[in-house]
């Protein structure tokens, strides 16, 4: 018997909907129903590739004798974390507040007003390492709620009213200077792991977007220093078990400090942003490394993680059944010496033991090993043999399991990258998967009834009349301005969309506009900016993870800091930084440099926590470089000046192609406004702070200009 979640978009709150637990999904209905029979709920938030989110489900949700309990005395919400990340934020704060610590599975008991008055994380089902059973919980808040009710609730308004008081020192003060981001440097030198590469210990995080930070460092100042350690960490993370050797593509996180076992899920968000990282690295440097690791992590993309209506699923699962029919960690993925020898033979299986650091012992669990290559191979033929028989033999395993949904900032990210990616590597395959997941976001999530403000109308959509139209697509008349969170197959979800999804997906369109030289890329992402700049900026110019008419929590929630991704504040600054860059919107760039502020004293202290704003800071104080393009597209002068400003490594840059203009007819783009060929030649002009070289034709003097080293 299904209960209230078989209706879900979410493939995570679907995996709960056989439960016997008569689980609720978030809403109004729910506390009302509480409110109704007077319990206290229990909230249980994670999300669909969570591998310990499985164990406590099929330990305790699964259970008959305990769910019969469970909905007895409490209304149970379950909480796609991905979906509603504001609805994650405001209880995981409560619950590191009150515990310490916070993770998923996240379990939290609140009032029938949702305040939240005992929070933790996975209970075992019996008594475990200090810990009580899930039922033994359950037991002790039900007999708090009856015999200390007072209590119980002063507890949680507390709580509340703590994590509801105002926060100062977010903005006020000016953007980076060049003295800032080299403490930044100096912080990070200081975390750097020179032996293993990586910052910090075990587990060790991809560290995407302070990389990033290092790139555009090295290539504003020179300091090889920044270059080494984007170098050392690329090959240590490609050549570790974190890396997939096989398909391509990269796993969570590893849980040792030499990146040889990760966990095995592998998030769309992690992939698009390692996938530019590499991509920059070759852009840099010329690496065949990084183009191929950049190159495998892309197909991966499109391969595995791309959905049928042309938008990218957001996870693979950890957890697969094993050769036993039985559901364990990482079983897709590891392999023994006899089972290479099985697919392989026995010379090419010891072979390949050898080259892909497989032993006896096993380097994970249970004799299995994880896949290395932690050197190339002596025969590269050999290799490529190998790894394609292999790959195929894995391929008849059964294969982790795919959330599906589509979220839109997570999609903006893969877009970005693979814009990008097929742009620098001439894969017009990858720009074309770009340009259909932007078309799903404009055709499902922008405007979708679900992406409406909950508490007041939404204003109605203000773009350029030809922004409806796009790529041959008909996205219609009245899309409105409003984005939703996520899709599946096809059809939008419940949730609207928070700061993260407006600005990375801004970040995407934009990425799209400098590929595809398509003024409909660049309307898309002002009108979503304006939305950012009009929903959810304060009065003292800080960014809000949510709408200002967006569903009110106990707190509004507000995280400037990176995490597996971008914060909804850096990224909202890099997409208002290269906006402003393109049209010459004094007000963009404005709001910009007023988030970059809060960089200068994260910078010093944590710049693994703001490494996505120390990028945009290298682009704020390097202009960033405006560079326009213009001569006929199908001019071999116009593409090659092209190429060498897509090679561009100066921070931030922004490109524009686009056929001579005057005036107003050069659309949105004010870059290209007034631009005129020289002497009859396609010509390139570079400005920054408001200063222009003077217009070349020439491949190589542009190349020196913006930092390429491909001159035609």
């Amino acid at each position: 018997m299904s209960n209230r979640l078989a209706g879900s978009t979410s493939p995570y709150l679907l995996q709960h909907a056989d439960n016997p637990v008569d689980w609720w999904p978030w809403g109004e209905g729910a506390f009302a129903e509480a409110r109704r029979r007077d319990v206290p709920i229990v909230l249980s938030v994670g999300y669909a590739a969570c591998h310990w989110c499985h164990v406590m489900a099929h330990e305790s949700f699964e259970d008959a004798e305990l769910a019969t309990y469970l909905n007895s005395h409490f209304v149970a919400v379950k909480v796609d974390r991905e979906e509603r990340p504001d609805v994650d934020a405001v209880y995981m704060e409560a619950t590191t507040r009150m515990t310490g610590q916070g993770g998923w599975p996240m379990t939290v008991f609140c009032t029938p007003d949702g305040e939240p008055f005992y929070c933790g994380t996975y209970y075992p089902p019996a008594p475990r390492h200090g810990m009580p059973s899930f039922r033994q919980l359950l037991e002790a808040v039900v007999d708090a709620w009856r015999e200390r009710r007072d209590d119980v609730v002063a507890s949680g308004a507390k709580v509340v009213q703590e994590l509801a008081a105002p926060r100062g020192g977010l903005v006020g003060a000016p953007p980076p200077e060049a003295e800032d981001l080299d403490a930044a440097l100096r912080a990070s030198v200081r975390d750097y792991d020179e032996m293993r590469g990586g910052f910090g210990g075990a587990p060790k995080f991809p560290p995407s977007m302070l990389l990033e930070f290092l790139l555009r460092h090295h290539a504003r100042t020179g300091e090889r220093s920044a270059l080494d350690m984007v170098e050392h960490t690329c090959s240590a993370m490609a050549r570790g078990g974190m890396y997939d050797q096989l398909g391509g593509g990269f796993a969570r996180y590893s849980v040792d400090a030499e990146w040889v076992v990760p966990h095995f899920e592998k998030m769309l968000y992690d992939n698009a942003l390692l996938i530019r990282v590499y991509t920059h690295l070759w852009r840099a440097t010329g690496s065949a490394f990084a183009r191929r690791v950049a190159l495998e992590s892309a197909d991966f993309l499109v391969r595995e993680l791309r959905t049928p209506e042309g938008g990218f699923a957001s996870a693979l699962d950890a957890d697969s059944l094993d050769a036993s029919g039985r559901s364990a960690e990482g079983a897709f993925y590891a392999w023994t010496p006899a089972e290479l020898a099985d697919v392989l033979g026995p010379d090419d299986g010891a072979w390949a033991a050898r080259l892909f650091a497989v032993t006896e012992a096993g380097t994970f669990e249970h004799g299995m090993s994880v896949l290395q290559l932690l050197a190339d191979p002596d025969d590269p033929a050999r290799y490529d043999a190998v790894r394609e028989r292999l790959f195929r033999a894995r391929a008849e395993r059964t294969p982790p399991a795919r959330d599906d949904k589509v979220v839109a900032a997570w999609n903006g990210l893969a877009i970005a990258a693979l814009a990008e990616t097929g742009a620098l590597f001439d894969r017009p395959d990858l720009v074309e998967a770009a340009i259909a997941a932007g078309d799903l976001l404009v055709s499902v999530h922008l405007g979708a009834p679900e992406a409406a403000p909950t508490h007041a109308p939404a204003p109605e959509g203000d773009a350029a009349p030809d922004a409806a139209q796009h790529n041959g697509h008909d996205h219609g008349q009245d899309w409105g301005d409003r984005l939703a969170r996520t899709s599946r197959d096809g059809r939008a979800g419940p949730n609207a969309g928070v700061l993260e999804d407006y600005a990375d997906t801004a970040e995407g369109f934009l990425a799209l506009y400098a590929v595809t030289s398509d003024d409909a890329w660049l309307t898309f992402a002002g009108v979503l900016l304006d939305v950012v700049l009009g929903h959810f900026t304060g009065e003292n110019g800080e960014f809000f993870d949510t709408a200002d008419d967006a569903e009110q929590l106990f707190r509004r929630p507000q995280d400037p800091t990176d995490n597996a991704t971008p914060s909804g504040w850096t990224a909202a600054a890099g997409a208002l930084l290269s906006y402003a860059a393109y049209t010459g919107s004094a007000e963009h760039r404005d709001a910009a440099g007023a988030a970059l502020g809060l960089v200068r004293p994260l910078g010093h202290q944590a710049p693994r926590a703001i490494g996505w704003g120390l990028a945009v800071a290298e682009a704020w104080l390097d202009g960033p470089r405006e560079i326009a393009v213009v001569g006929p597209f199908d001019d071999a002068d116009t593409r090659a000046l092209r190429r060498v400003a897509l090679m561009a490594t100066a921070p931030g840059a922004v490109v524009a192609v686009g056929e001579p203009a005057e005036g107003d007819d050069s659309g949105p783009v004010a870059l290209l406004r007034d631009r005129p060929v020289q002497d009859g030649r396609p010509a390139a002009y570079v400005c920054r702070h408001f200063v222009c070289r003077a217009p070349t034709g020439d491949a190589a003097e542009l190349a020196a200009q913006v930092g390429s080293r491909h001159a035609g």
